[in-house]
């Protein structure tokens, strides 16, 4: 099969087709209809799972719970930096999925007992479960930078979670003057969204090329390799050459303190006073996932890729950004992969009947300039001993690849996207 027709069966979820291996260990049964679900966290991962959930156990009690109704998706959030989408068109109103039969709980999640199979909610109530599903999301640790602190995080934006904190990065970037610096920061692997920083960099040079000629983009990074690097570079080498220079952990290019107040990075070998520094913090999964010694102090959540079971209590499942998935990247779409493989895990134990086999997909696109993206995709295999990339399924967009090639890539992203959001959310 061609990459090119791979990845159009990936995008169209058609990877996820599942056949039956022999019922692997699961925890206690479901035995009753008025069997209960919890899920924490309703994005690409947490609303995914309950949908499908409800879709393949209709009599199964699920209840998601999540912060607050409004949600803004990361994917497409850099087009938003650069003036190229509002904001609200990476709105999602959560109140569409209690039309699915979804019980939708606006609270927060602090805490869980797995031996009483209880969620701690903040207002001191508890849910009861009898599987718990955890998808919160990612932490970020500006803290771990030395000089760094959450209050500094206004001096150095990341927008690394959807929201206003995407618009007030996008002011930050029209307020750089004509000749002035902006520097990205990219913390040591694994984070949300491997190739995102390399995104960001590339649009906001298509950007400042327009309306900041003079101005230079520098990328200081904590890994010397990332996910499509050959793609990414050869095209800053052609098209913005010395305006943007990227520097590897083997160059000095990791970030090791900052000074808030002057607005100073500082590296290995050098000091940079940028008129705009976008510091991506290093990150863990989100707290309530850690909790029971779920991460085992690692800070993410080890499971079994066969139903997302979590390796210390079987009756928990870890799905999206908080999971260890490797080689799987902590993406929208395989975040939404992992979530249709733990409800058929579910499901099928509560029905009774074996688990199919888990087969799991990725396809991420990086977007170049608005107009131009790349890709690179992959189909797994959950075993008993990790996750497997099944031969001959991997690949990425072709590095001599035409404009027009480049331009239907960024038309694929846009109808994954459209796709994404309406099999998660409704919407």
């Amino acid at each position: 099969m061609s990459g090119w027709r791979r990845r159009q069966l990936l995008a169209a979820g058609l990877s996820l087709t599942a056949t039956l291996l022999p019922r692997t260990a699961f925890g206690s049964p479901l035995k009753t209809a008025s069997a209960r679900v919890v899920i924490v966290g309703g994005g690409f991962a947490g609303a995914t799972a309950a949908r499908y959930l409800r879709r393949w156990a209709p009599d199964l009690h699920v209840t998601l719970v999540v912060g607050t109704d409004r949600y803004w998706t990361c994917p497409f959030s850099n087009l938003v930096l650069v003036g190229e989408r509002p904001l609200d068109s990476l709105e999602v109103h959560r109140s569409r999925l209690a039309k699915g039969g979804i019980e939708l709980l606006r609270a927060t999640a602090t805490g869980f007992d797995p031996e009483q199979r209880t969620l701690e909610l903040a207002d001191g109530s508890e849910l009861r479960w009898d599987r718990l599903v955890l998808a919160p999301g990612i932490e970020v640790l500006p803290e771990a930078i030395e000089g760094h602190d959450a209050a500094g995080v206004e001096r150095f934006p990341h927008a690394w979670q959807g929201g206003p904190a995407t618009a007030d990065l996008a002011r930050r970037l029209r307020d750089v003057p004509d000749g002035g610096l902006v520097v990205i920061t990219v913390p040591e692997a694994p984070y949300r969204c491997p190739p995102g920083p390399y995104e960001r960099a590339s649009l906001f040079a298509w950007w400042l090329a327009r309306h900041r000629p003079q101005a230079r983009l520098v990328i200081l990074d904590a890994n010397d390799r990332f996910t499509k690097d050959e793609l990414f570079k050869d095209h800053w080498r052609q098209v913005h050459g010395d305006r943007l220079q990227w520097f590897g952990q083997a160059d000095g290019g990791t970030l090791r303190a900052v000074e808030v107040r002057r607005g100073t990075l500082h590296t290995d070998f050098d000091d940079w006073r940028p008129d705009l520094a976008c510091v991506i913090p290093p990150q863990r999964a989100a707290a309530v996932a850690r909790q029971a010694g779920l991460d085992e102090g690692r800070g993410w959540c080890a499971v079994d890729p066969r139903t997302f079971a979590s390796r210390i209590h079987p009756d928990i499942h870890v799905i999206g950004d908080a999971a260890i998935a490797n080689p799987m990247p902590k993406s929208a779409f395989a975040a939404a992969s992992q979530a249709r493989v733990c409800a058929a895990a579910i499901a099928t134990e509560f029905a009774g009947q074996d688990a199919p086999e888990a087969i799991l997909g990725n396809t991420c696109y990086s977007l170049l300039e608005p107009d131009l993206a790349i890709s690179v995709s992959g189909s797994y295999r959950g075993t008993a001993a990790g996750i497997e990339a099944l031969p001959g399924s991997t690949g990425t967009s072709p590095l001599d690849a035409t404009a027009e090639v480049r331009r239907a890539e960024a038309g694929h992203a846009r109808g994954w996207y459209a796709a994404a959001r309406a099999d998660a959310f409704g919407d």
